[in-house]
């Protein structure tokens, strides 16, 4: 009877913290993104005027977004800890990150640990699927230019076509550097046995715990965003201007990036909004890539980027083995660093949130009343 009261008692204090966390999320969606809205409507004279600073407002802010959504986790203790390559120093340089997809909570995860990585998260594009644009973030993201993949071979050629347009139209002109892509096209639980289907077909490694990438978007990217050479591999400079009419470096760098739950269990989104798990730490591992390194021809491309998944899978299996990823190479010593976000600076990109809310309603409700 006793273990029964208390087994109770946890249900209840589960289920009480999920409906203050909710309360508490949907408040912080209905102050922060009509705010974020109408900042950018009362600076779209500035837009016309000076896009460059109008793009670097909208970056800081959009960071700030993003800061709220990683405090949901943080909070209830979902953390990260770091593997691999330090991308700091290259916050400043294009790259293109690329990530396994379990679950949406892989977007939230990126959210986190990109917070301290410089200018890297304000002037990011995010590749996401089509479901994201119908989330409550997904009006931010419509205005931030992201870009939203309807997966499918009924969509394939035509969201290929599109996406070459939507980065010709807005990478440069915004001021993007980073561009998130997930190229497997979906989430691991219903792609992987259409993957491994593939993979034994066509004679290619059998993978458990990512599945075989997409070609499509990834040569998109690197086709539209670096000068293609001779040898088939890809340039330093797009001879694509800048604001200020000098030429971009255009992609430098591809940052591989390999995420891992505790146990094999990915976290989603609903999770983070109602922290009806313990605490968890998520391992995120970086390897970086020169941009010269890597092949643009369809053939050669395919497979070096086959060559990462099936490193990721590597990966994968010693870390679900060992609870570690293993040392990079030249390195005796396996090395992590846990990332860590700062809780004053959150308070205060929260403070920041609710006290616009409150001057934006005071505002709207005294031009109502002039009006009416």
């Amino acid at each position: 009877m006793a273990q029964l009261l208390d087994g109770a008692g946890k249900l209840g204090w589960v289920l009480l913290k999920s409906v203050i966390r909710f309360l508490f999320m949907l408040c912080n969606n209905c102050v922060a993104i009509p705010s974020y809205c109408l900042y950018l409507l009362l600076l779209q004279p500035l837009r016309i005027w000076d896009s460059p600073t109008f793009w670097y407002i909208e970056g800081v802010m959009f960071k700030w977004m993003l800061a709220m959504v990683s405090s949901w986790g943080w909070i209830a203790g979902y953390t990260v800890t770091e593997w691999g390559d330090d991308v700091r120093p290259i916050s400043e340089e294009e790259a293109m990150v690329i990530v396994n997809h379990q679950s949406t909570g892989d977007v939230c995860t990126l959210m986190m640990c990109l917070q301290d990585k410089g200018m890297a998260l304000q002037k990011m594009m995010w590749l996401m699927d089509h479901v994201f644009k119908y989330t409550n973030f997904g009006l931010v993201s419509l205005i931030h230019g992201d870009f939203f993949i309807r997966q499918g071979k009924a969509y394939r050629d035509k969201q290929l076509v599109y996406l070459k347009d939507h980065l010709e139209k807005y990478y440069h002109n915004r001021d993007r550097k980073w561009i998130v892509l997930f190229p497997e096209g979906g989430f691991l639980r219903k792609r992987r046995e259409t993957s491994q289907l593939f993979a034994k077909k066509h004679s290619l490694p059998h993978l458990n715990h990512v599945t075989l990438p997409r070609l499509g978007a990834t040569q998109v990217i690197l086709k539209t965003l670096c000068a293609q050479q001779e040898n088939g591999s890809v340039g330093s400079e797009t001879g694509t201007p800048n604001k200020t009419g000098n030429k971009r470096k255009g992609l430098q760098w591809i940052v591989d990036v390999t995420i891992a739950y505790p146990k094999a269990r990915p976290m989603d989104i609903q999770t983070w909004i109602f922290g009806y798990r313990p605490p968890t730490i998520t391992h995120v591992h970086y390897r970086m890539y020169p941009i010269k390194e890597v092949p643009v021809e369809a053939e050669a491309l395919t497979d070096w980027l086959y060559q990462r998944f099936v490193e990721k899978e590597e990966l994968l299996n010693h870390f679900y083995a060992k609870g570690s990823f293993p040392p990079q190479d030249g390195q005796k010593e396996v090395a992590s660093r846990p990332m860590i976000l700062d809780p004053v600076w959150l308070c205060i990109v929260q403070s920041i949130a609710f006290a616009s809310g409150y001057a934006w309603y005071s505002v709207l409700q005294y031009l109502y009343c002039c009006l009416f």
